[in-house]
């Protein structure tokens, strides 16, 4: 559909049109779909018999279908130590998971040996919470996770709440801006989750979860008090598998219903679900289910390949009924390589691309994406890294391209004071130029994750997300002790091009490409499995284009964030 629209009024089409909903930068679990580095398998007490040994260990990595590069879930891992329970050599098998050197998570799994002759190998221990009943490869536990954050802002919006809200559907009452505004906000959630035989080789799975949330205080939007309680999760699976004689291990698993759902590291889809308005919990960002999510996997030896359909819970205001389907593939190659390739499709949406003549529909659009890793240094090592992804998409209604592109290299000093991994990234989402036919804005989907991942900027992500953007990153991860992190990261943003319709109304014509810097630090504290304690302070200055945009100078935007989290 073609027509022309005043500029005035075009521009507040377009930010209507933006994708709103993904503005929280926190995964308040910690290790929730975080890439998996490496996967330890121990046994505490080895047999004698070397070939004994090496066949639990198979079996266990077999059941887990954990691989480096693959995201970790914490109810796919509790399921899969249920399944082992039933291995008779086994007595029991324990887990710690915790942060790797370039951002990912290490699996550890600790496997204790049935001894011959031993009573306690006849018994069966009495199952500690959150287990609630575990036998005989059932299981049935449950989910308690509370957060409470606090969230302060100086010169929210750089003090122009009144040109960057304008229209926003999310402003409501008085949302935050110039001078000093706060807030509190958290979440409780609740829910339980089973596994039980069919058969040798066939479990079936499920799960199902409560969220209550509430804010209260001058949030970013509004200074209403708000409280929200609706479903989460509400799922239900079937996981199976089997060895050949050959040793070639295949591992399906299929689900559907509410659950969360996330490729690679988040560039294309990592947030199903949407916080914030009258759902409240803005910046925790409890929620991550999508209203449907159809996934079916596969794995056969180090290859996986998943098929998904995903319907997004997006907030009702702002819902552009947008289903994505897709097939994802991972495998490794000369071990110190991992692969990704993702193609995709939106076949239904009522979301809106804008040009300075057009109205195009999102409905249509395609994807396909590349990933790569390289990480030669084995887990505690010292060494380089080099992460790349590149994506393309296009239009089966009208000519488009758009690309999305990022390269990161680092080093891992591992055996230097506080462990310092250093690294770069550049990233780069297109823009729609105006002098050409073929409309080139990259549509981020359903980016973001935190600010480790594709929320680029804490505070400048607010204004300027993961579309028409050049982003240059500069971070350091530190580990003062075992469980200290900190992050510190220096941005310096760019405008891909001077046409920004489909961002912030206030900036949809822009006059430079300098956008600004920031610069924070995240500190993290795991207290321990159980309890973790995560704050923030960043500093966001703005470029000439944000200022040129606002009509005059803008002093710096300034955040901070502490939240405690209790989970089970």
């Amino acid at each position: 559909m073609r027509s022309t629209f005043p500029l005035s009024r075009l521009a507040l089409l377009c930010g209507l049109a933006a994708p709103l909903a993904t503005l929280a930068q926190v995964k308040t679990e910690p290790f929730a779909n975080q890439r998996i580095e490496s996967v330890q398998v121990a046994i505490s007490n080895p047999s004698a018999d070397s070939a004994l040994n090496s066949r639990i260990e198979d079996q266990v990595r077999r059941t887990l279908a954990a691989y480096p590069s693959s995201s970790f879930s914490e109810d796919r891992l509790v399921a899969a130590l249920a399944r082992l329970s039933r291995v008779p050599e086994i007595q029991s098998v324990a887990h710690e998971v915790r942060n790797g050197a370039t951002g990912g998570v290490v699996l550890q799994v600790d496997v204790t040996l049935k001894q011959a002759g031993s009573a306690a190998a006849s018994v069966a221990a009495a199952p500690q919470f959150p287990n609630l009943y575990q036998a005989n490869g059932s299981l049935l536990r449950a989910k308690l996770e509370t957060l409470g954050m606090y969230y302060g802002n100086h010169n929210a919006w750089f003090g122009r709440d009144d040109l960057m809200l304008n229209g926003n559907p999310f402003a409501v009452g008085k949302p935050a801006g110039k001078g000093y505004s706060q807030w509190l906000e958290g979440f409780v959630q609740a829910g339980l989750y089973g596994i039980t035989p069919l058969s040798d080789t066939v479990y079936a799975y499920g799960g199902a979860s409560v969220i209550a949330s509430g804010s209260v205080g001058q949030e970013l939007f509004t200074d209403k008090t708000r409280s929200h309680v609706a479903m989460e999760d509400a799922f239900v699976g079937l996981v199976g598998g089997n060895v050949s004689a050959q040793g070639d291990r295949f591992v399906y698993n299929l689900s559907a219903g509410r659950q969360r759902f996330s490729i690679g590291e988040g560039m294309l889809l990592v947030n199903t679900a949407s916080n914030g308005l009258n759902r409240a919990a803005l910046q925790s960002n409890p929620r991550w289910a999508g209203d449907q999510v159809w996934l079916a996997r596969f794995a056969y030896n180090d290859w996986k390949l998943e098929a998904f359909h995903v319907d997004p819970d997006e907030i009702p205001e702002v819902d552009s009924k947008t289903q994505i389907q897709g097939i994802n593939v991972e495998t490794t190659a000369l071990n110190d390589f991992s692969l990704g390739f993702t193609a995709l499709h939106v076949p239904k949406s009522q979301g809106s691309y804008y040009t300075t003549t057009s109205q195009l529909k999102r409905e249509g659009l395609r994807a396909l994406d590349f990933r790569v890793r390289w990480q030669p240094a084995p887990t505690g090592g010292a060494g380089p890294f080099i992460a790349a992804e590149f994506a393309r998409q296009t239009h089966s209604k009208f000519d488009m391209q758009a690309l999305g592109y990022s390269t990161e290299l680092g080093y891992v000093f591992a055996k230097a004071a506080w462990s310092p991994t250093l690294s770069y990234r550049y990233a780069r989402f297109t823009g729609d130029k105006a002098d050409t036919t073929r409309f080139e804005r990259w549509d981020p989907l359903l980016s973001g994750g935190n600010g480790e991942t594709w929320v680029q900027g804490i505070n400048h992500f607010k204004i300027f997300q993961d579309s028409n953007l050049i982003a240059h990153r500069l971070q350091a991860r530190l580990k003062p002790q075992a469980n200290i992190e900190l992050v510190p990261q220096y941005w310096i943003f760019q405008a891909d091009s001077l046409t920004n319709l489909g961002g912030n109304p206030a900036l949809s014509m822009l006059q430079s490409k300098q956008l600004g810097t920031e610069l924070n630090l995240t500190a993290k504290y795991f207290l321990n499995r159980n309890i973790m304690f995560q704050g923030h302070v960043a500093a966001t200055y703005a470029g000439k284009a944000i200022d040129q945009g606002l009509g005059s100078h803008s002093s710096p935007w300034i955040s901070t964030m502490f939240f405690v989290r209790i989970g089970y």
